[in-house]
């Protein structure tokens, strides 16, 4: 079971939906980098559940313990062992369904791979709470890329049908001011509506988080097999939920000539740039130098209070289920700090393989 991610900058996942605590940790960080404790509380802060009617009334708080791997408030260059603790797990719904897996998540497929050893409660290891994990270690990633200007930044692009136009302006700010993390007011409230009418109908709706990354040199990646998206994509499909990722206009491109999707360059302020970025800032695995751009799909959460057909194993008969507990009627919001984070880590790995940031920042004094 891979639960490890990273060739220099190092990310192990740690943790189950209802075990006693979620986690990861980072080896390869930086020595010297100052540690921003108040930014990594503001990123899980973002992620944390129960904060809205969107999302599901689990009310962890969240909280990061930093054991290992930083001295005096900076990296040591040792591991970083960062955890935070389940203390609002609700197992009690598990037992009832353990026979009778859950359409549309892993419930079956893990019981098949590990013969039943594995922790059902909460989906277990398949859960997205594992992803407060991601997001520790992407909140280190962030202050990472932060040393050389890199900045990553998502939004919610879609949910339940609803789309929002392309956003211009002070996006970011207007993005987290949104329940459910999109920059335009209009489409807000029309996803919102979506998300509380699913509720209503015991269902859930799906959607799609658009993420950019900004001021990265040209070059940095692998070419081939390593490439910088295949890793970015390798990254986003550990998130829970998460069935397609595409690059720049995406499928767009196939309906384009080469002369509508090729990106001109152009010399400008003295240096290399594209007019356009139909490549999402990658080509041949590698940066352009332009803004990376790329959305990631989200199907609907499949714990939903609806019957639906399924099978009991213990029996060996078909049944139904309807999913009791709580779950998000939406994943998306929630999402998008996730998605911020797979891609933070990413491109910090790569950075830091391609020698743009050194492994030791500065001298102690």
């Amino acid at each position: 079971m891979s639960n490890s991610i990273g060739t220099v900058f190092r990310v192990t996942s740690v943790g189950e939906s209802h075990g006693k605590c979620v986690g990861a940790v980072v080896d390869g960080c930086p020595a010297g980098l100052k540690l921003d404790m108040d930014a990594l509380a503001k990123e899980m802060a973002r992620r944390r559940p129960g904060a809205s009617s969107v999302t599901t009334s689990r009310g962890e708080d969240d909280a990061v313990e930093v054991l290992s791997g930083v001295h005096e408030g900076h990296a040591t260059g040792a591991p970083i062992l960062m955890l935070t603790w389940n203390r609002d797990a609700d197992s009690s719904k598990y037992d009832a369904i353990r026979d009778r897996p859950r359409p549309g998540h892993a419930d079956y497929t893990t019981r098949a791979r590990y013969r039943g050893f594995n922790d059902h409660r909460g989906g277990g290891r398949a859960s997205g709470r594992i992803t407060a994990g991601f997001v520790m270690a992407g909140a280190v990633a962030k202050q990472v890329l932060a040393t050389i200007g890199v900045e990553v930044h998502a939004y919610t692009r879609a949910i339940g049908g609803v789309e929002a136009p392309e956003p211009s302006g002070d996006w970011v700010k207007a993005a987290e001011a949104s329940m459910v993390r999109c920059p335009d007011p209009v489409a807000s409230e029309a996803m919102i509506r979506a998300v509380e009418e699913a509720k209503k109908q015991g269902d859930s709706v799906g959607g799609e988080v658009a993420c950019v990354a900004t001021r990265l040199p040209a070059g940095v990646g692998q070419p081939v097999f390593d490439t910088i998206e295949g890793d970015v994509a390798k990254a986003l499909f550990a998130v829970p939920a998460v069935k397609a990722v595409e690059f720049g206009a995406g499928r767009r491109l196939a309906a384009m000539r080469g002369s509508e999707a090729n990106d001109p360059y152009e010399m400008r302020d003295g240096r290399v740039q594209v007019s356009s970025n139909n490549a999402g800032g990658v080509l041949g695995g590698l940066t352009t130098g332009a803004p990376m751009t790329l959305r990631a799909t989200f199907k609907p959460t499949p714990s939903i209070a609806k019957s639906q057909r399924t099978v009991d194993l213990a029996a060996g008969t078909d049944s139904e289920i309807s999913v009791e507990g709580r779950h998000d009627p939406c994943i998306v919001p929630r999402a998008v700090p996730v998605v911020e984070a797979m891609v933070a880590i990413v491109l910090a790995d790569h950075a830091l393989r391609r020698g743009t940031i050194p492994q030791v920042l500065g001298e102690k004094k």
